[in-house]
């Protein structure tokens, strides 16, 4: 049933904590709520007092609907129980404030970050602005947003160890972006821990982290019988006409219903507002804005100071404001805005502060501001915000100190704050030169939000106030950066184009910085002409020694077997010249990747994560590259882990072709697994979220990992026509770096299903396309491939060429596929003694890497030749989930739970759940055993760390 709460007198229906004016009385009960059995039923569930494991529930409906009621009981409940509660409300004045949710969140129990690990601690300290003093707080290093996640975690843990805890946040479309970010890493990966969170937000509010995957309760509109029944509790309940018209124009909204059935008790002379064709929303408003204009003016004034006030301020606010038990408030209690509680007073509901805030003339709240601003002198941000509402005209030193709020933003990693924070000063700034400069500077921050809208806007804002070529340049760099981690591609290197051009021109800087972007897009379009272009515009660019790693990177990208291919040499040297500077590390790493020098690659990954601080939480161009990196070297479980936090940013941000970079590489680590079904439907998905003739990097990933699923499952005739989607019709490469890579998987399984011929003409053609520039790597692949398409007399030699040498052994999986082959092949010739060795040492490979089909293929063949294999592979530890690997490696090498949980971004709890699961299937009892049981296959895996 649909139905409502029920309000009394001195009781607003949907009641929400706001700011308060210093200390009351001791809380009265909660109102009652009626009706809403299987709602509450539901929460209670959640917030039981002996649950073991976490819950999300996003609580969402209309204004007035009655969500903080619901979570008000929860709290309640919780509370009743002894249990701990962490709660925070959005406030529309806060969401620019970086981590001003976390921060009420979390201001109760801030005495126990001193029991978090150094690292998190510190990061969750500058996050919070809580830094010693305030040398240490201009110096300190930006935090990295997913230790700050981390932190929170493990604090949340550790807070839940004695009993379950609840975590409560409404308004939540009014919360900060970086406190929502946590918030929602901490619902991805409390799995495990007796933590509840709840979410309280508006419908049809976007909520970033929390659009898909978690359960929604949706408060919808009273039935008839629940309105009737609210309609009876009141004090002076309607009648007649005046209540068919109470229940016509509330539309079911439990708020308008108790209202409008307390404005036409009071008979106001100009009416009872509830006329009129207004959303409910605006008529509540309008309610509550009359009930303000009655009252006498120092109550008034008292009510517009708390209406400006957010929630953090209150402390620091209420010695501007008059006590609870003032009489200036018993006559906003009496006509039902506030309420009185344990903290003092507060709004009962955030429309009754929107009414008294927009219903008071500029200059009233104006004067709230400046008054507010006073007060708040050791808090910088929150005092620049009240000066900048408060200004009237452009004014530099409130500008100024928004920079300076926006820098502080920056440094604590809150970037949507740090930019609105610039936004506004160039709004405020006195010149338009300087109005450019800042909103550039807030299009460059805005980049790591996500939300290209705004990016856009602000460029536009900068072309407006500048024709400064370098600040149009660098505003419009922005949104083309941004635009390259979305699916439109052609737009995106467009304008990146134009940007390049207007560089050149002016022989700008600027211009390896746009080509370098420009090749990203290049890469994921694999559209031709955008090489011939980007190979043109280069040629402009003078040589220099800052410049060697995004030079190398633009050649590599867009060219790796033509004009990258001679970078190879000279990688070692530039890596070393980066001297650690982690951006540099990471773009020198994917070039690695690029030109097949994957151990080189790996090892340069690893040194810049180690060294990384986060920049923003978005991933960067080809980050999905790393992975590649770690699959193509033997580390499926890393390789994963990186697929799964790409994944998670870049759904959060709607970035789609992030997040379908992201599912390819899971989905072909699936398939290689044999996961064939999972692997499927993550390559699916991936196909789902790009245009291919957009993404044709993406198409042709996705198209491989199909090619593998169904080489898992034994079915060669789907393979193929993945794998042969890799090419055009005519048999010319679709995407200029990963076809290639097909190649020797499309001649495996042609040669099964008889299409010899035309895979032997598609091979030599693409050797032809690669040219001497061709890898090591494939040169492997070609040599694996033709020797499977040859005739017996001539496969052998082609066999020998692509085991020849030790070089191959960089990228193992790719290594025992060739010896598989070549063992096969050796079998069927009756060369059974020389096939063993070969077809063992592929085995061998396939258990540690934990590759089942490929197992099975290789048993049965090594059958064939007369050896019975092992029946125990796959080893147990490949048996295990790819984070559990992970987790067992690390406990072998002696970390405790807490340090594994910070290398993998868990709580200490989750660790040792998954220990706890893990040692049976091991066959130990004690975490002692780890390292002899299983040393070998840990070497075997972690090699490459």
């Amino acid at each position: 049933m649909k139905n409502g709460e029920r309000a009394r007198a001195g009781h607003g229906s949907p009641a929400a904590p706001g700011p308060t004016a210093g200390p009351g009385p001791t809380p009265a009960p909660g109102p009652t709520v009626v009706g809403r059995e299987a709602e509450i039923a539901g929460i209670r569930s959640r917030i039981a007092a002996d649950r073991s494991h976490s819950s999300v529930l996003i609580v969402e409906g209309d204004p007035g609907a009655g969500k903080s009621v619901l979570l008000d009981l929860a709290v309640r409940l919780t509370r009743g129980t002894g249990q701990r509660v962490l709660r925070a409300v959005g406030s529309e004045s806060e969401a620019s404030l970086a981590f001003a949710g976390l921060h009420q969140m979390l201001r109760p129990v801030l005495d126990d970050l001193g029991g978090l690990p150094a690292r998190q601690r510190s990061a969750l300290r500058t996050a919070l602005g809580l830094a010693e003093d305030a040398e240490d707080a201009e110096t300190a290093e930006t935090p990295d947003a997913l230790l700050v996640g981390l932190a929170v975690l493990t604090l949340v843990s550790d807070l839940s160890e004695p009993a379950p805890l609840l975590v409560v946040v409404d308004d939540a479309q009014w919360i900060d972006r970086a406190s929502l970010d946590v918030l929602s890493f901490l619902a991805r990966r409390m799995a495990g821990e007796p933590v509840t969170l709840l979410m309280g937000v508006r419908a049809a509010a976007v909520l970033p982290g929390f659009d898909k995957g978690y359960e929604r309760l949706e408060i919808g509109p009273l039935s008839g019988d629940a309105a009737n029944r609210l309609l009876d509790e009141q004090p002076k309940r309607p009648t007649g006409r005046t209540r068919a018209r109470i229940l016509r124009e509330a539309a079911g909204n439990p708020l308008a219903l108790v209202e409008l059935a307390r404005a036409t008790a009071d008979r106001e002379p100009e009416g009872s507002g509830v006329e009129g064709p207004l959303p409910v929303t605006d008529r509540l408003e309008g309610i509550f804005a009359r009930h303000v204009r009655h009252l006498p003016e120092a109550t008034r004034r008292a009510l517009l100071l708390l209406a400006a006030t957010d929630a953090a301020d209150a402390p620091a606010a209420a010695r501007g404001l008059p006590e609870a038990a003032d009489t200036v408030w018993a006559p906003a209690e009496r006509a039902g805005l506030v309420r009185q509680d344990g903290t003092g007073v507060s709004f009962r509901h955030p429309l009754v502060r929107s009414a008294v805030y927009h219903a008071a003339p500029f200059e009233q709240r104006r004067r709230a501001h400046l008054a507010l601003a006073r007060h708040l002198g050791e808090e910088p941000d929150r005092r620049a915000w009240h000066l900048a509402a408060a200004a009237v005209r452009p004014d530099e030193q409130v500008s100024a100190a928004l920079r300076e709020t926006a820098g502080r933003a920056r440094r604590r990693g809150g970037h949507a704050a740090a930019a609105a924070a610039l936004e506004r000063a160039a709004e405020l700034s006195p010149h338009r030169a300087d109005q450019a400069r800042l909103l550039a500077d807030a299009a460059d921050t805005a980049v790591f939000t996500g939300q290209l809208g705004w990016v856009e806007h602000l460029a536009a804002g900068v072309r407006e106030r500048s024709d400064d070529p370098a600040l149009i340049g660098r505003a419009a760099l922005a949104t083309g950066r941004l635009l390259t981690l979305g699916p439109h591609h052609t737009a995106a290197f467009a304008l990146l184009s134009r940007v390049a051009d207007e560089a050149a021109a002016t022989r700008s800087p600027r211009l390896l910085d746009a080509l370098a972007a420009a090749a990203v897009v290049r890469y994921y379009s694999g559209e031709e002409s955008q090489r011939q272009r980007i190979e043109a515009l280069l040629a402009d660019v003078p040589d220099s020694a800052a410049g060697g790693a995004l030079r190398a990177w633009v050649l590599a990208v867009s060219d790796p077997s033509g004009a990258g291919a001679s970078l190879a040499p000279a990688l070692p040297r530039l890596i070393a010249a980066a001297k650690g500077e982690a951006g540099s590390l990471t773009a020198l790493a994917v070039v690695a990747w690029l030109l097949d020098r994957t151990p080189l690659a790996a090892r340069t990954f690893d040194e810049a994560f180690g060294r990384w601080q986060a920049h923003g939480p978005l991933p960067a161009g080809l980050a999905c590259a790393a992975g590649w990196a770690y699959l193509e070297q033997g580390r499926w479980a890393d390789a994963r882990s990186v697929a799964a936090e790409i994944a998670e940013v870049a759904s959060g941000a709607g970035l789609d072709h992030a997040e379908a970079c992201a599912r390819t590489l899971d989905a072909t680590v699936l398939a290689l697994l044999g996961e064939p079904a999972e692997a499927r439907g993550s390559a699916e998905r991936a196909l789902a979220l790009v245009d291919p003739l957009e993404s044709r990097s993406v198409a042709v990933l996705a198209r491989r990992a199909l090619g593998l699923a169904a080489v898992a499952e034994g079915d060669y005739d789907s393979a193929y026509a993945q794998f042969r989607a890799a090419f055009t019709e005519d048999g010319d490469l679709v995407h200029y770096h990963v076809s290639p890579t097909v190649l020797a998987e499309l001649a495996a399984a042609a040669v099964r299903r008889g299409h010899r011929e035309p895979a032997a003409r598609l091979l030599e053609r693409s050797a032809r396309h690669l040219g001497p520039g061709m890898s090591a790597r494939l040169f492997l692949l070609v040599e694996r491939g033709r020797a499977l398409l040859a005739e017996p007399e001539r496969a052998e030699r082609h066999f020998r060429a692509a085991l020849a040498g030790e070089a191959g052994e960089q990228w193992p999986f790719e290594r025992a596929q060739t010896r598989l082959d070549y063992g096969e092949w050796l079998r069927r010739q009756r060369r059974v003694a020389e096939a063993r060795p070969l077809l063992t040492g592929a085995l061998d490979t396939f258990r540690r890497l934990g590759a089942r089909p490929w197992i099975d293929r290789a048993k049965a063949e090594l059958r064939a030749a007369g050896i019975e294999a092992d029946a125990a592979a796959p080893g147990a530890l490949t048996e295990l989930s790819p984070q559990q690997q992970q987790i067992v490696r690390l406990a072998a090498h002696g970390l405790t739970n807490r340090e594994i949980g910070e290398k993998l971004f868990l709580s200490p709890r989750t660790v040792g759940s998954h220990l706890y699961r893990v040692f049976p299937k091991l066959g130990i009892t004690a975490r002692a055993q780890l390292r002899d049981l299983l040393d070998d296959a840990l070497q075997a895996t972690g090699s490459a760390h």
